[in-house]
C-alpha cells in the first residue's frame, strides 16, 4: 500500500491517474452540482477536473499567499472550450456567448491554442454548460490535463489563397481520434499537436510535441503533397524547438504517425518520474535522444518506414495575425480578420460577431493562436461593410502594431500560478505605446506572460516580458524581465534573456527607449530580429534602462507580498 505522506507530487498524480479515467466521471460531476462545492473531493479539484477542461480559479492574487507553488482558489472554475483547428460556426459562437453571459460574468478569453476560456463558472452551472456545448457540437474534453490538448491548425485552412493544401480535415480527425480516447487518457503530461497546410506555419509547429507542415515532392514525375514532421517542441522554463525528423509523411501516414508518437510518449516511464520534466522534449533535453533515435523508435512502433524528408521552404520573418481583409482562393470571396486585444472578448461582442457572420457571410468563423477572430467566406462586396461593423463593436480590422501584436496569458486575475497581472496591464501597455510611438511602422510581437511557464509564449516574441516581483521602496510590486529576438520559421531561435528587469509601471518607457533607438539607427531593411541580433546584451540593457546597468538573473530568490516565500516555478505549468 502506498504511503501517501511520502509521495512526491509526480507519484501522487500518477497514482490518481491509474485509479480513474476522469472522462468516465460525468455522473460524479452531476452529483457535485447537486450537492454543492463542499462535496467535491481534493482529487477532483486538483487533478480530475482538468480532463474536462476545468480548473479551480485563482483568488486574484495569483501564486502569492498560496502553498507549494500554487495560489489560493475560489469556489468557482475556469472552463476551457476546445475549438479544433479554430473552426467555429455562428451558432456555436452564439452558444458560447450565451453561456458567457449566464455563467461567466460576461467575459471570455481566446487563447494561444485557438480555444475559448470562461471564468467564474460554478459547480452548479457546470453540467448545464457542458450539455449546452454538446448540443452544438462543442466540448471541453481534453482541453486540459495530461492528455492531447486542442489540435491546432491554420485558421484560414481551406480559404488561404496561397496554401499548399487544406489540412484541417486531418486536424479534425486527429482530434476525434485522441480527445476522449481511453487509450490515451493517461499521458505523462500535456501533449500538443499542430497540423498546417499553409506556407507560413500559422500554428507554430516548432513549439508543439508534434508539428506537421505541408510540403510537396515530385514522385514518378507527379507532384505529391505530404508533410514535414517535427517533434518534442515546447516552451515553459526550458524551451526546446522541435526536432525535424528525416521523414516525408504521406497523407495516409499522418494519423498512424501521430498515434505512434502518442504511444511512445505514453509508454515513456522515465517521463513520469518528475512533473517538471514530463514533457516529450525532455527525452531530448535529459535522456540523450536525437532526431535519428526518435525516428527509429517511431518506425519500429508503427511498423513501416517513412520516405526521406524533402527540402522545405521555411517562412522567413512572416507575421501571422490574419488581421485585415484578405482575398481567398475562392474567386470573389475574402476573409476578414479582427484583432482581439490580448484575447479578451465579451459576450456581447461574440453575439454580435455571430450575427455579422450570418449577415455578411456564410456563418463561419475562426479563432487564431494570436488570440484573434476571423470571419471567412465573405463576398468581396460585403467586406468593407463587415469591417466597419466589426470596428464598431470593438473588434478592430486593423490597429497599431502594438494593438495587433500584443499577446497575454491569464495572469493573476484568474490563474493560481501567475506572479503578475497581465490582461489589464497589456491593455494599458498598448495604450501607452500607441501614445508614445504613434505610427510605429514595424510588425511587432509583444508577449506578456505572468510567470515562468510561458503560457504567454514570451520565448518566441520580438519582445517577451516575463512576470516577476520586485521590492520598490519597501513594497512588493509587479515587475517584468525582458527577453528579445525570438523567432520561428527560417530564423528560429528563442528570445535572449538580456538581464534587465523593471517594475511594471516602467515597462512602457523602457520599450519606448528601445524602439526609438531602433527607428533612429536601423539599417536599410532591418527588422527587429536583426537589430537585436547585432547588439550585445549590455547594449540592449542600456537602451531599455536609459543608462548602463548590470545584468540581473531571471529568477531571484522568491518574494511574496507577505515576505519571503514560494512563487510559481513549476516547469511545464498546466497552461493552454
Amino acid at each position: 500500500m502506498t504511503n501517501n505522506a511520502q509521495e512526491t507530487k509526480a507519484q501522487r498524480v500518477e497514482r490518481l491517474k491509474r485509479s480513474k479515467n476522469p472522462w468516465e466521471g460525468l455522473e460524479e460531476i452531476r452529483r457535485f452540482a447537486r450537492e454543492g462545492f463542499e462535496s467535491i473531493p481534493p482529487e477532483w479539484l486538483g487533478t480530475y477536473f482538468r480532463w474536462w477542461g476545468v480548473y479551480t480559479q485563482g483568488d486574484g492574487a495569483g501564486v502569492t499567499g498560496g502553498q507549494n507553488g500554487e495560489g489560493r482558489a475560489l469556489q468557482c472554475f475556469m472552463v476551457r472550450i476546445r475549438i479544433p483547428n479554430g473552426l467555429l460556426r455562428s451558432a456555436q459562437l452564439r452558444t458560447i456567448a450565451d453561456l458567457t453571459r449566464r455563467y461567466a460574468h460576461g467575459i471570455a478569453d481566446i487563447t494561444v491554442r485557438q480555444n475559448i476560456q470562461l471564468h467564474w463558472v460554478t459547480i452548479e452551472a457546470l453540467p448545464d454548460l457542458l450539455e449546452a456545448l454538446a448540443k452544438v457540437g462543442l466540448n471541453t474534453t481534453s482541453a486540459c490535463g495530461d492528455v492531447t490538448r486542442n489540435v491546432t491548425g491554420c485558421p484560414v485552412a481551406g480559404v488561404d489563397a496561397d496554401e499548399i493544401c487544406d489540412a484541417s480535415p486531418i486536424a479534425l480527425e486527429a482530434s476525434r481520434m485522441l480527445a476522449g480516447n481511453g487509450d490515451f487518457y493517461n499521458l505523462p503530461r500535456k501533449f500538443k499537436i499542430s497540423i498546417a497546410g499553409c506556407r507560413v506555419w500559422c500554428p507554430y509547429p516548432e513549439i508543439n510535441d508534434v508539428g506537421l507542415t505541408a510540403t510537396t515532392r515530385v514522385l514518378h514525375g507527379a507532384p505529391e503533397v505530404g508533410f514535414s514532421l517535427r517533434v518534442a517542441g515546447g516552451l515553459s522554463t526550458e524551451p526546446h524547438l522541435g526536432a525535424r525528423l528525416n521523414a516525408f509523411v504521406r497523407w495516409h501516414q499522418v494519423l498512424p504517425a501521430i498515434i505512434g508518437i502518442a504511444e511512445l510518449f505514453r509508454d515513456s516511464e522515465v517521463l513520469r518520474e518528475h512533473r517538471e520534466r514530463a514533457r516529450l522534449k525532455f527525452l531530448f533535453l535529459r535522456q540523450g535522444w536525437t532526431a535519428e533515435s526518435f525516428l527509429a523508435e517511431l518506425e519500429r512502433r508503427i511498423g513501416f518506414q517513412f520516405d526521406p524528408a524533402v527540402e522545405e521552404t521555411a517562412p522567413a520573418d512572416v507575421y501571422r495575425d490574419h488581421v485585415g481583409i484578405h482575398p481567398q482562393k475562392q474567386r470573389g470571396y475574402c476573409y476578414v480578420g479582427a484583432a482581439v486585444l490580448r484575447g479578451r472578448i465579451t459576450a456581447e461582442q461574440m453575439l454580435a460577431a455571430s450575427d455579422l457572420a450570418d449577415r455578411f457571410a456564410a456563418g463561419e468563423l475562426r479563432t487564431t493562436n494570436m488570440q484573434n477572430l476571423i470571419i471567412v467566406n465573405v463576398p468581396r462586396f460585403n467586406a468593407e461593410s463587415l469591417a466597419k461593423e466589426l470596428d464598431a463593436i470593438g473588434l478592430r480590422v486593423g490597429g497599431s502594431a502594438f494593438y495587433r501584436g500584443t499577446i497575454a496569458c491569464s495572469g493573476t486575475e484568474f490563474c493560481k500560478l501567475a506572479i503578475t497581472e497581465t490582461k489589464s496591464f497589456s491593455r494599458w501597455l498598448v495604450e501607452e505605446l500607441d501614445e508614445r510611438l504613434p505610427g510605429f511602422d514595424q510588425h511587432l510581437k509583444l508577449h506578456v506572460t505572468g510567470c515562468p511557464n510561458s503560457c504567454g509564449q514570451h520565448w518566441i516574441a520580438d519582445i517577451g516580458i516575463d512576470g516577476k516581483k520586485m521590492k520598490v521602496d519597501g513594497r512588493v510590486v509587479d515587475a517584468y524581465y525582458f527577453c528579445v529576438g525570438g523567432a520561428l520559421g527560417l530564423h528560429q531561435g528563442t528570445a535572449r534573456p538580456v538581464g534587465y528587469r523593471c517594475p511594471a509601471v516602467e515597462v512602457p518607457e523602457a520599450i519606448e527607449r528601445l524602439l526609438r533607438q531602433y527607428l533612429a539607427t536601423r539599417q536599410a531593411g532591418e527588422n527587429l530580429r536583426r537589430f537585436f541580433a547585432r547588439h550585445t546584451d549590455a547594449e540592449l540593457r542600456e537602451l531599455l534602462a536609459g543608462v548602463p546597468v548590470d545584468a540581473v538573473i531571471r529568477d531571484l530568490p522568491p518574494i511574496t507580498a507577505r515576505g519571503t516565500g514560494e512563487l510559481a516555478q513549476l516547469a511545464g505549468g498546466d497552461g493552454d
